[in-house]
């Protein structure tokens, strides 16, 4: 089920707050949950709040180690849907996740934080309701092995109640994947595209397991 923030195509609004994070991605059909504390961020928190509270979620570039990193060309999109502000001045919130945007360029920096002009065009369908054919315990077994080589485990409770797409964009955000193979479910072009990647990289790191301590780069 998506969530109840479901606009149209022409109700995204033309420019977005950025908010780079490496190897920290929503996904149209997921979430992700953040820990707010600088003071330019938030203020754009504070900004969105006020706005259409949508965020947008983007990597920076591999090396980028300027104090304005570059960044990829494509992120995603998404809206608050829960914060609370803790007493030493942090606010924790919820993104769900609305639609990826391709950057055309950045504006200037207000209030100490980055936004750019972007472009929905590549992404429409990700606001529609997007067919999915795959096997759920197949892409779930994939997933327990994987993490089971890693020495690691979810609360697998927590997904069953999830739809298909729901389930692939929260596996493909959560699981501790490198930043460049995030980016890659971040673009690949439909969810479907999106499910064969996840399969794929779970089956890899499986498969070979020394290759998997540092893929970033």
């Amino acid at each position: 089920m998506r969530n109840a923030f479901s606009p149209k195509f022409g109700e995204l609004p033309a420019t977005l707050p950025l908010f780079p994070l490496e190897g920290a991605v929503v996904l149209p059909h997921g979430q992700l949950p953040l820990n707010i504390f600088e003071p330019r961020y938030l203020n754009m928190v504070f900004d969105a709040l006020a706005d259409a509270r949508l965020i947008g979620m983007i990597q920076p570039l591999p090396d980028s180690s300027a104090p304005e990193p570059a960044l990829h060309q494509t992120g995603c999109a998404g809206r608050i849907v829960s914060f609370s502000e803790t007493r030493d001045g942090r606010i924790l919130l919820v993104l769900s996740g609305v639609s990826r945007f391709d950057v055309e360029y950045e504006l200037e920096l207000y209030r100490g934080y980055r936004r750019a002009k972007i472009s929905w065009s590549r992404f429409t369908h990700d606001l529609d309701d997007e067919e999915i054919d795959i096997d759920r315990d197949r892409l779930l077994s994939l997933a327990k092995t994987y993490l089971e080589s890693r020495q690691l485990a979810i609360e697998w409770d927590s997904l069953d109640g999830l739809e298909l797409p729901e389930l692939v964009d929260t596996l493909a955000s959560s699981l501790p994947f490198s930043s460049r193979e995030k980016q890659g479910l971040v673009e690949a072009l439909m969810i479907q595209d999106r499910c064969e990647l996840l399969s794929a990289l779970c089956e890899f790191a499986v498969e070979h397991p020394t290759q998997g301590e540092d893929r970033t780069h």
